[in-house]
């Protein structure tokens, strides 16, 4: 178990429309509960690239990138029940059969369920940023955490993370940058990828003058890592 969280815990009433989802579409699109290794062509039907989307907030982003890419398969992992079941409704109403949903704390399902070499991307995009230097130990991308990440992508395979506040973004730079295992397929920051559209958080950054920042880093082949 992971012992400092990454996310902040939410409190209110679920509104009614959210909570029929959650009873009636979870069941189709989500995944169980469990401490077993998840199998992904038991979990999806079939057998295809998998996407991990870390922090899928409301989904619409998700629900984009996947309806415009169903070669692949998406795993959006939100801790929040509200975003979970606006994700359902957004999956359902898209028809989408490459999407599936876990309501789970991103750290410990990939400790516990998400099986070494198995994931061929992982999205992070717009963690919450932490901006408190005391708080900067909750941030999702540190060295720690990075190895974890590192260990369930396949060689070669992509993180790619976003963000709008400019010191995690350097931090971000500097831990990724110091991983054995991976190596940034830019020079420094990335340019924005056409596939990855706008968020909430980005939209509000963007209104609120901050600019947004993209990396990507490929894990390094393991005959490369031992060269």
């Amino acid at each position: 178990m992971t012992d400092t969280r990454t996310y902040k815990t939410r409190r209110g009433r679920m509104r009614a429309g959210r909570a029929d989802a959650m009873a009636s579409l979870f069941p189709r699109y989500g995944v169980p509960e469990g401490v077993e290794p998840l199998d992904w062509s038991a979990l999806f039907g079939r057998r295809a690239p998998l996407v991990l989307e870390i922090g899928s907030g409301m989904g619409e982003a998700t629900v984009a990138m996947a309806g415009a890419d169903q070669g692949r398969d998406y795993l959006a992992v939100e801790v929040h029940t509200a975003g979970v079941a606006n994700l359902l409704g957004l999956v359902e109403a898209a028809g989408l059969s490459n999407v599936r949903v876990a309501h789970a704390d991103a750290v410990e399902l990939l400790q516990i369920r998400v099986p070494t070499a198995s994931v061929d991307t992982i999205h992070i995009f717009f963690p919450d940023p932490w901006p408190k230097p005391r708080h900067h130990k909750r941030r999702l991308v540190r060295a720690e955490r990075v190895r974890l990440l590192v260990d369930r992508l396949r060689p070669n395979g992509v993180l790619h993370c976003a963000t709008d506040w400019l010191s995690y973004a350097c931090e971000m730079l500097e831990v990724l940058g110091a991983a054995p295992d991976l190596e940034n397929v830019h020079s420094g920051f990335a340019s924005r990828p056409s596939h990855r559209p706008d968020t909430r958080f980005e939209q509000r950054a963007q209104a609120a003058g901050r600019d947004s920042y993209d990396l990507v880093f490929r894990r390094v082949a393991r005959d490369r890592v031992s060269a």
